[in-house]
């Protein structure tokens, strides 16, 4: 016979209780009430409280209502947890406390707010689950900064292997949403993503998610307003299938960055972008490396659809350092371009920079047909150092030179 617990966790005055009901092995967490003096409640221990009890063979199911999450989360070892999110899970407005406690997850000193690690993990949110980072708070503090050390990522995958995610909404995020490291066979469906700035400050770094270190990564479905990178692979990422994707003001769907620090190999190979949007972005199907070690091979890109791109295709080995354009040790080859149609914002359609040291190989062009929004000009086609170009189907018009930048502020 299963046994029901209800534990109180947390007395508040007034006499609110945080109420965690266990029944064999499902977890039930119900929010906190906001308590007579209207300081805000914390329900993060009730709901850690919760994966103790219930996040090896189980069930963690929180309910309907406003979880306030004043601390980090850190779950790891979790096996063969069920998780459905009912409601909405609010971030704290204590910036100090993030900044000095956020998880750190190695990639270039990011860290975040919770990390999910174990296997057989699956969280459903119903097309309910909302999470809101308050990210106003955060744009506002950080001001343009780029990487602010303790920002926190908004969730994190860390060694999860066989993971299913479903149904959730982000709001304001934080940061990035969500980061896959070192995980695998992870699958994310029917996401919403927005992060957009209200003030005078823009988001800065709110990409929709980056993998690394990752393997069999599968995402669809999913809507991403973000300031930044919708969909990134990072290093070391294999087999990451990308479709069904809107990108609003965003990077859109993005090789790299790779290769920085130059000393540590970045691997990416057997990538697919399909039936992807870009509205309204810098770019839409693009690779960005450093002139660092490693290699990019067997990327497709297929139907994607630019609507007012500011440079649909973009191809560099020097990114934002326009450092070391022609010696890069790091190859990029087999890259295809598949239905790519719309509009570019100016009179670049594509930008393709390769290593002289290295040239660009098995790149091709298949029905890749951008206009001008303007109308009024010829797009260019603009491409240097790729091998056999006269039979890879780019219309080359001109060459692209060294540092040629990822965004432009008008025609070339």
């Amino acid at each position: 016979m299963k046994s029901t617990i209800l534990v109180p966790l947390l007395a508040l005055a007034g006499g609110a209780l945080a109420a965690l009901n266990v029944t064999g092995s499902t977890c039930t967490v119900t929010p906190l009430e906001m308590p007579a003096n209207g300081r805000e409640p914390d329900d993060t221990p009730q709901i850690l409280e919760a994966f103790k009890q219930c996040g090896q063979n189980g069930k963690v199911i929180l309910t309907e209502g406003l979880f306030h999450i004043g601390q980090v989360m850190d779950l790891q070892n979790l096996n063969k947890v069920d998780v459905e999110i009912h409601g909405t899970m609010r971030w704290s407005a204590d910036i100090q406390y993030w900044l000095r406690n956020s998880i750190g997850v190695e990639y270039a000193q990011r860290s975040t707010a919770w990390r999910v690690g174990g296997q057989d993990i699956s969280f459903r949110g119903f097309g309910k689950a909302l999470f809101d980072g308050q990210g106003q708070l955060w744009y506002d503090q950080n001001r343009g900064g780029s990487n602010q050390a303790g920002r926190p990522i908004s969730f994190t995958l860390w060694h999860a292997k066989n993971v299913f995610i479903d149904g959730i909404t982000w709001t304001q995020a934080q940061f990035w949403h969500t980061f896959i490291a070192y995980s695998e066979n992870v699958t994310m469906t029917n996401l919403n993503m927005n992060a957009t700035s209200h003030s005078q400050w823009s988001t800065v770094n709110t990409d929709g998610t980056d993998t690394w270190n990752s393997k069999d990564v599968f995402i669809s479905n999913w809507t991403v307003t973000c300031g930044d990178d919708c969909i990134a692979v990072k290093g070391n990422s294999t087999n990451i299938q990308v479709s069904n994707v809107h990108c609003y003001e965003s990077g859109c769907a993005t090789i790299g960055s790779l290769g920085n620090p130059a000393n540590v190999a970045d691997y990416v190979e057997g990538v697919t972008f399909d039936n992807i949007t870009c509205t309204h972005s810098s770019n839409a199907a693009w690779i960005k490396t450093y002139s660092g070690t490693g290699r990019v091979r067997n990327v497709t890109f297929s139907n994607i659809v630019a609507q007012d791109v500011n440079q649909p295709i973009y191809v560099t080995s020097c990114i934002y350092s326009n450092s070391g354009c022609d010696t890069s040790r790091l190859p990029i080859s087999d890259v295809r371009w598949i239905n790519v149609t719309g509009t570019s914002r100016y009179n670049i359609a594509a930008a393709i920079h390769c290593p002289a040291s290295n040239p660009c190989s098995g790149f091709s062009f298949e029905n890749v047909n951008i206009t001008t929004i303007s109308g009024s000009t010829t797009p260019k086609y603009l491409c240097s150092n790729i091998n056999g170009q006269a039979d890879t189907g780019i219309p080359c018009t001109g060459t692209c030179p060294a540092g040629w930048p990822q965004q432009l502020s008008g025609d070339r």
